[in-house]
């Protein structure tokens, strides 16, 4: 059965980290303690004190100041590595972790996890080829030597990094060793650490290459784990949960995000609160029971990105100078349908085609499986679709030789319908108002990713309340657009009051509209 060794980099909170290292152990897990040279030495030695007895606790042979984005991290991370793998010849697996983590399952879940899944668990990209670094530093991270912390010495280190450009005093990436990067919170077998620590040894001019990058945390283990393990042992994921918010800032975990944690498919999470006193209590508990069965419905980041979102309303990007520019042509007529339920706007448009020879296509801005003709390219992906929208709509109005052309919409893209609204062309939107029951929005919920098979009712409770208000704002958000040619189907309305609203915004006589109205299955779910 898998043993597992914790290594533990911390700095702060003693009671915390004796806690933690009492838990983990009770299991019969083992922990290798690096606690940092700059912290206050009264607090080493509480814990040392506290722990010196426990036969699965020991501690870093060396102890060094740590800063962040510099070596010395990784240095840390290798004294205590070294000392966990002569303390606990038994164990099989070693985990990294911070004070800030706690255990999301119970150990008889994570050994059983790890004894089913022989391999590696370290996120590894591409260094150049991967978008992992969003902003700032990338290939500069590696090219300079970077001598000062950025963050204690923020003057040297910006005069070292622009003395060097100047003076062109780059320097090359170790010719065999392909640069990956990725999380530093992984989980390596132990003939893997055993290969790390001989590599160390061997290769001494790459470990003089990493001593001065930027960041090597992110860098080192995942480029020195693909170097000598065989890509089909490494699983580029990492067991610990984490997120962050739009400003790169650590999501933190609170006293009520229990279930939630507890349905991601991870083993561990960071970052908890300190103050989240009943939380920690609780996964302290969970760590030694038996028997638990864990319901894995993984929505965790996709309904933080949901919920976060919604205060984030009309910030996108300034449209392009060719698409402000462009216009569809003024002697066009663009119609929209808008519906949020897709199944009931494709019948409608199903019934339109029936009755008249307009070209209509589906929601072609939203699902990427929509058949559309080949142009050239530009409608492979959603991506390229919204950027390059008008272009995508003048080359289909000419594919299909027409000037009225039908399309449907989300009710949620209204920078689209907004964009079609100011452009030269006629453009008339009907809105497809439905009613939505639970059961709708608890598909909805699966459909998009905010909840999954396993979800517990008491978080779809309190998720679908603001699921529902949030369908009814995007339509009020169009009701606010105030679009000038905006008409209006309604699920409960009488044929003849939707069949009116068809007939204005299709340009038909009403008989004609009614046909496609009258139809008793538009609504149906």
């Amino acid at each position: 059965m898998a043993k597992i060794a914790y290594i533990l980099l911390c700095h702060k909170d003693p009671d915390a980290i004796i806690k933690q290292a009492e838990r983990l152990t009770a299991a019969g897990d083992y922990m290798s303690i690096h606690f940092d040279a700059s912290a206050k030495p009264e607090h080493f030695k509480r814990i040392r004190d506290a722990l010196d007895e426990n036969p699965n606790v020991t501690f870093s042979h060396k102890r060094i100041k740590c800063g962040w984005g510099e070596w010395s991290l990784v240095q840390a991370t290798l004294y205590a590595v070294e000392s966990a793998t002569k303390a606990f010849p038994r164990a099989t697996h070693f985990y990294m972790l911070s004070g800030d983590c706690m255990a999301i399952k119970s150990a008889e879940y994570t050994h059983k996890f790890l004894d089913d899944n022989d391999a590696d668990f370290i996120e590894s990209f591409d260094y150049f080829e991967s978008d992992w670094i969003k902003t700032g530093m990338k290939e500069e991270r590696l090219i300079y030597r970077h001598f000062f912390n950025e963050r204690t010495h923020k003057r040297l280190f910006y005069a070292s990094y622009h003395l060097q450009q100047r003076l062109g005093l780059t320097r090359e990436v170790p010719s065999d060793i392909q640069i990956q990067i990725g999380s530093q919170w992984w989980c390596l077998r132990r003939r893997t650490v055993e290969w790390v620590l001989e590599f160390t040894k061997k290769r001494r001019d790459v470990m003089r290459f990493f001593r001065t990058t930027w960041i090597p945390d992110e860098t080192f283990f995942q480029t020195v784990v693909r170097h000598v393990v065989p890509e089909t042992e490494i699983r580029s994921r990492t067991l610990t949960f984490l997120m962050f918010t739009d400003y790169g800032m650590p999501v933190v975990f609170y006293d009520d995000h229990y279930d939630l944690l507890l349905s991601q498919d991870f083993l561990f999470a960071r970052k908890i609160s300190p103050e989240a006193f009943d939380l920690k209590r609780r996964l302290g508990l969970l760590y030694a029971a038996k028997g638990v069965q864990f319901q894995i419905s993984n929505e965790g980041r996709s309904l933080f990105k949901f919920l976060s979102g919604r205060g984030r309303i009309g910030r996108r990007f300034a449209t392009r100078f060719w698409e402000t520019e462009s216009t569809l042509g003024r002697e066009r007529e663009l119609m929209i349908v808008i519906c949020k339920k897709w199944h009931v706007a494709k019948r409608v448009l199903e019934r339109i085609r029936q009755v008249t020879n307009v070209p209509a296509i589906e929601y072609l801005f939203n699902e990427e499986s929509t058949p559309l003709p080949d142009l050239g390219g530009i409608q492979k992906t959603l991506g390229k679709r919204t950027r390059h929208r008008r272009a995508l709509m003048r080359m289909l109005f000419d594919y299909y030789e027409t000037d009225r052309l039908i399309v449907c919409m989300d009710p949620g893209e209204l920078d689209l319908l907004q964009d079609f609204a100011g452009d030269r062309s006629v453009t008339r939107m009907l809105e497809i108002q439905c009613k939505f029951t639970d059961d709708y929005l608890i598909g909805h919920a699966m459909r998009v990713g905010l909840a999954g098979e396993q979800t517990s009712s008491e978080t779809l409770e309190r998720l679908l309340p603001t699921i529902r208000n949030d369908m009814v704002f995007e339509s009020d958000r169009i009701r606010d657009a105030d679009f000038e040619n905006l008409s209006r189907m309604r699920e409960g309305a009488t044929v003849e009051e939707n069949a009116r609203a068809l007939s204005e915004f299709l340009g038909i006589a009403e008989d004609q509209s009614q046909k496609v109205a009258s139809a008793h299955y538009l609504f149906a779910d």
